[in-house]
């Protein structure tokens, strides 16, 4: 749900930057869960193409900016070589402590996943509006 929100936050801004997907313990080739589907299609979103790919040591040396739900996904990043440019979203944003990790909705009901949907919106506008004022600061 996160890399389809900021696709579609760059998109409407006709920004140039490339949003990818991977996790650190993703089932390489999995589709997206029903309960993430569902709320990004009430949400304007497709994610019937979606497909999880594993986060790999090459993927994180050719990204310049990482951004995870939470604190134990960016350690896991960091392992594999993303120092200095991985920041958990709430931290990237302003929040700290337990606000600034989003939950992982696997497994739970809609509304979980609906709840997870709106915070990662209302911190992925302000990441968006971060990054992009970083590129006006430092083109190229």
């Amino acid at each position: 749900m996160a890399a389809a929100l900021f696709r579609r936050e760059f998109e409407e801004r006709n920004a140039p930057v490339h949003v990818r997907s991977a996790g650190t313990g993703a089932w390489d080739g999995a589709s997206a869960s029903e309960g993430a589907y569902l709320i990004a299609l009430e949400n304007g979103l497709d994610l019937s193409q979606h497909r999880a790919t594993l986060l790999t040591r090459a993927l994180v040396a050719e990204t310049d900016l990482i951004l995870t739900m939470a604190r134990h996904h960016r350690t896991r990043v960091e392992d594999l070589g993303g120092q200095g440019k991985t920041f958990v979203l709430g931290e990237y944003v302003g929040r700290d402590g337990d606000s600034a990790e989003v939950s992982d909705p696997f497994g739970g009901s809609l509304e979980v996943y609906r709840e997870t949907y709106h915070e990662i919106e209302r911190m992925g506008s302000l990441a968006v509006e971060k990054i992009l004022e970083g590129l006006r600061e430092n083109p190229g």
